[in-house]
């Protein structure tokens, strides 16, 4: 049986393409004899006539793989397309790993753990590039506070160590320096 008609009547009414349009094997004579787009709504809420879903393309394969991503995986050479600056500019890497140095030193700052001397010797040195990461800069400070520690510690040893000051009266008088005066005078 032919049905173009009522076929394209249906994609009319149910606003999709005659391609997609089904209709019931039971009810073909029904079908035959709407001629009209009310026969054919009437036919559509019963069920007899209904149309077939879209075929998309699924998203699961992608979104699994972003998921795999996300964790740090398929990330290897042979996925890499680009050199690595053009992955991530030259200029995009320095922006970053600078923020976080100075984010850090501030935050150091705002906690008192630094004085303002040091918080802008080490922005300074941040700006030359004198640390390769933050944790580079924290190895630093771990070594230049046990440093000064130290420092302090070694300075009380040698005070300790000296033999106490004689007073003013002890001290032999120095030799004088007009004698050599003198003695210039002479020749």
């Amino acid at each position: 049986m032919k049905l173009d008609v009522q076929k394209r009547i249906a994609a009319s009414v149910l606003k999709c393409s005659p391609k997609r349009v089904v209709f019931d094997g039971t009810k073909l004579k029904e079908i035959k004899e709407a001629i009209t787009k009310a026969d054919m709504r009437g036919l559509i809420i019963d069920g007899f006539v209904w149309k077939i879903n879209k075929k998309g393309i699924s998203n699961f394969r992608a979104n699994q793989t972003r998921r795999q991503k996300k964790k740090g995986k398929r990330k290897g050479h042979g996925s890499r397309k680009g050199s690595k600056n053009s992955r991530t500019p030259r200029k995009r890497t320095w922006i970053n790993a600078v923020r976080l140095q100075r984010g850090f030193i501030k935050n150091l700052k705002n906690k008192k753990a630094i004085d303002n001397n040091t918080y802008w010797d080490l922005y300074y040195k941040i700006k030359g590039g004198f640390f390769r990461s933050k944790r580079h800069l924290q190895i630093y400070l771990a070594e230049k506070k046990s440093g000064a520690a130290e420092l302090k510690e070694a300075k009380k040893e040698i005070k300790a160590a000296k033999p106490e000051e004689k007073s003013k009266e002890t001290k032999a008088p120095k030799k004088e320096k007009p004698a050599k005066k003198e003695a210039k005078a002479k020749k």
